[in-house]
């Protein structure tokens, strides 16, 4: 058997045993935390599950991470990528009950409550008791659009079971949407195919969150990959439509939308033309602006929904690098987090003010879009593994080299979360705090070291001075 066939068929085993895990241990109604690190290690689990989940998972990073090596073509991605994920459709999600919560955020929507007022315990949902204590009290984190979607899973579906069914049916065609959007954006920006199908599809993050677990990120990412390919098309009003739709699902979405500007602006190979640019941005511009103003308006709720993105942040975890500095000050009595968070925040502004200028002077627009979307990961107050998809979709598609800082994240962050949602990284909280805030400071160090070398060379490499050199010229006494 070739190696091509061993990666696909490894892979395919793998996703086969975590849809046991999914069947046996996956999201159930009610809520209960009942696979953890302890109950694992005094059997209450058996023996099935836990290592369902554990070889699932290992056979499908491991044959991912090799399989990125021999990729026999595009469409032999695609095969596979779908493969991985058909065995998860039916059974329960893994490792969120986030579906959960979107079903009775859906419910109370189309019963025509605010979702953005309150939570479960506040509003009521027929499957509140299936929701994760720490979102009952949480107001709706999403924008109108996937209000809408959501409201009407649960219109078709009846029952949670039912609604969980269609909301993992809007997921698989999110995913379809960022299937369908890579060859166009791969033939702009000249990476190959076959590698960004393998990166942004294959990864174990898309068959375990995006389409087990049903998050509504692979909407997001389906409609913003779309909108960056109609916009290096410079089809700018329909381009702004799908990023007005994709921040109308999540509100990270944005971070795009001003490096769109510049490929609708000043597109590659096209002759400059300010006034032709000026008025193909203007127009993405009114795409955007319309589109949420409209979907907001029908989902009748107005824009509330700005003022609920703050209901993410109850979540507290080292996953987040200013969380995790926030924590490490902890230890020493200070409650930092908030201020460490509110740090990260405003070096992410920095960060991308930075990226958005250097592609505005003749930088790689793309490639700057892949990394403003790596910082707004990395940088953002929490994150959670499927997080992850956001960045490694744009750089699946940017990268124009293989990079392993890209690859090892994304498989580590894959394991993370067992069968029904518990985080192991909530096993470590202190020790995982401090071995992050460690990692930020000796990266820090190295790009110190990095800097100060290159400053030196510099220094130690003057140009020659011309004969009629200023200092040539003071170094004579006139006569």
């Amino acid at each position: 058997m070739s190696t091509p066939a061993r990666v696909r068929y490894a892979g395919l085993a793998g996703s086969l045993l975590l849809a046991v895990a999914a069947y046996r241990g996956g999201a159930h109604s009610p809520w209960s935390p009942t696979i953890t690190p302890g109950t694992i290690i005094t059997g209450q689990n058996g023996v099935v599950t836990p290592l369902a989940w554990l070889f699932g998972t290992a056979l499908l990073i491991g044959a991912w991470w090799v399989g990125r090596r021999d990729l026999p073509s595009a469409r032999w991605a695609y095969v596979t990528a779908a493969l991985w994920m058909l065995p998860l459709l039916p059974f329960l999600p893994l490792g969120s009950y986030d579906a959960h919560s979107y079903a009775c955020q859906g419910w109370q929507q189309a019963a025509g409550l605010d979702p953005y007022t309150g939570g479960v315990d506040l509003l009521g949902c027929p499957w509140a008791d299936s929701v994760a204590p720490t979102w009952r009290s949480a107001p709706a984190p999403y924008g109108p659009v996937f209000l809408l979607l959501a409201a009407a899973a649960a219109k078709l579906g009846g029952s949670l079971g039912g609604t969980i069914a269609v909301l993992r049916g809007v997921a698989v065609l999110g995913v379809g949407l960022i299937a369908a959007s890579l060859p166009a954006l791969t033939r702009r920006t000249g990476v190959p195919l076959e590698r960004a199908v393998w990166l942004a599809l294959a990864c174990p993050l898309v068959p375990i969150h995006l389409i087990s677990g049903a998050h509504n990120d692979a909407v997001m990412l389906g409609f913003l990959l779309a909108g960056l390919a109609l916009a290096a098309a410079r089809r700018p009003l329909l381009a702004g439509a799908l990023f007005g739709l994709a921040i109308g699902v999540k509100a990270t979405a944005v971070v795009v939308v001003p490096f769109a500007l510049l490929l609708v602006y000043r597109p590659a190979g096209a002759p400059a033309g300010p006034r032709l640019g000026l008025r193909k941005a203007a127009e993405l511009i009114v795409g955007v602006v319309a589109t949420i103003a409209a979907v907001s308006a029908v989902s009748g709720r107005g824009f509330g929904w700005i003022a609920g993105l703050t209901g993410s942040g109850i979540s507290v975890q080292w996953t987040s690098p200013p969380t995790a500095v926030g924590m490490t000050i902890g230890l020493f009595g200070v409650n930092a987090v908030p201020v460490t968070r509110v740090l990260g925040i405003v070096l992410l502004v920095v960060v991308l003010v930075r990226l958005w200028w250097r592609a505005l002077s003749g930088g790689d627009v793309w490639l700057s879009t892949g990394y403003a979307m790596a910082a707004t990961v990395v940088l953002a107050p929490v994150f959670h593994p499927w997080y992850a998809t956001w960045a490694l979709a744009l750089l699946a598609v940017t990268l124009r080299r293989e990079s392993r800082w890209v690859l090892v994240p994304a498989a580590v962050v894959s394991a993370l979360c067992l069968p029904d949602g518990y985080n192991l990284a909530l096993a470590l909280k202190t020790q995982g705090a401090v071995a992050m805030t460690v990692l930020l400071g000796y990266l820090g160090f190295v790009r110190f070291k990095i800097m100060k070398a290159s400053y030196a060379a510099k220094s130690a490499d003057p140009q020659p001075a011309r004969p009629d050199h200023p200092g040539d010229r003071l170094s004579r006494r006139d006569p």
